[in-house]
């Protein structure tokens, strides 16, 4: 009996998955037809292991910024957390000589420090999310210019560019962590008293907090988690390039947001699941991975991806005022 109930629930449950995203779902497809019939190069093995390895640093900045606009906020400082944890661990190998799982700890701290930064101002000081993360958007920046002067931190130990430029089979290293930080953020928000809160948070804020939920708490959690996982982005891509960047991911919070609400996640607040968002990550890759092939000009691309924002914001009001 117990067995039958739970089959139900899953087969309900992914008839509903069906019938939120099949709009998402349907432009995906007919995205990836119409790249296939425009490029021969699309589905190319090179070329797909190239498309996913360069979207797994949206992944890691997706994953934290939905979580931000699903308690009813948002994380616009995600780039710039991006390029301090790459050159703090970069620098801390190169400059300093500093073991590298030491480096990399320092790096992941820094991007936890300006996640926690954001936290704080949002949850005790009450300062606007877009505000706090806008303010850490230029601070995080200004450090790591400060810290490079300016310049890139080369940096070619084999043990830490293994990490961004490594593989598991033709599979590069990069996808498989977005994997499993997929699935943990999953299990997170799916699994977890902390996650159930994420949610409530977002639907009501004051129905969370008659009900005994510590909203402080959970506003911190959850943007400490967003700057951890910029930093780890940033360091996977620091490995990759040989170098820490304080110039790299500019702009690269507008593809998250883009991707969050391709993805379904309520800019409202109180919806949205991790495997909607990957799917509009999805979209976000493909589009940018097509335009290139396609040879289109990058100031055609800028109009497209904003477009695309537009576009995604647009229907996310759209569906907010039919619900209500």
């Amino acid at each position: 009996m117990k067995a039958e109930n739970r089959e139900r629930r899953v087969t309900a449950g992914n008839k509903s998955f069906l019938k939120d995203n099949v709009a998402i779902i349907s432009g995906l497809v007919i995205l990836c037809l119409f790249l296939t019939f425009m490029s021969d190069s699309f589905l190319t093995q090179s070329n797909l292991m190239s498309l996913l390895r360069q979207m797994t640093n949206n992944v890691f900045l997706t994953l934290g910024v939905m979580m931000c606009i699903i308690i009813g906020g948002i994380d616009i400082s995600v780039g710039s957390v991006f390029a301090l944890g790459g050159t703090v661990a970069a620098g801390m190998i190169a400059h300093y000589h500093v073991p590298i799982p030491a480096a990399i700890m320092l790096g992941l701290l820094a991007g936890a420090a300006c996640g926690a930064f954001n936290g704080f101002f949002v949850s005790m000081v009450r300062v606007p999310a877009f505000i706090a993360t806008m303010a850490m958007l230029n601070i995080a920046r200004g450090i790591a210019y400060l810290m490079t002067n300016a310049e890139p931190i080369r940096c070619t130990e084999k043990a830490f560019t293994n990490l961004g430029t490594g593989r598991l089979g033709i599979i590069p290293l990069p996808v498989i962590y977005a994997v499993v930080w997929v699935i943990l953020i999953w299990l997170f928000l799916n699994k977890t008293r902390m996650g159930r809160y994420v949610y409530a948070v977002g639907g009501n804020m004051e129905a969370a907090r008659f009900s005994g939920i510590n909203i402080k708490v959970v506003q911190f959690t959850v943007h400490t988690l967003s700057g951890f996982l910029a930093a780890w982005a940033g360091i996977v891509m620091a490995a990759r390039m040989y170098s820490g960047q304080p110039a790299v991911a500019v702009g690269w919070e507008m593809d998250a947001v883009a991707a969050s609400a391709l993805g379904g996640v309520s800019l409202m607040g109180g919806s949205g699941s991790v495997v909607s968002a990957m799917i509009g990550v999805l979209i976000i890759g493909v589009l940018k991975n097509g335009l290139n092939l396609m040879n289109v000009n990058s100031f055609w691309q800028l109009i497209v991806q904003g477009l695309v924002v537009l576009a995604a914001v647009s229907m996310d009001m759209v569906k907010q005022r039919k619900q209500r």
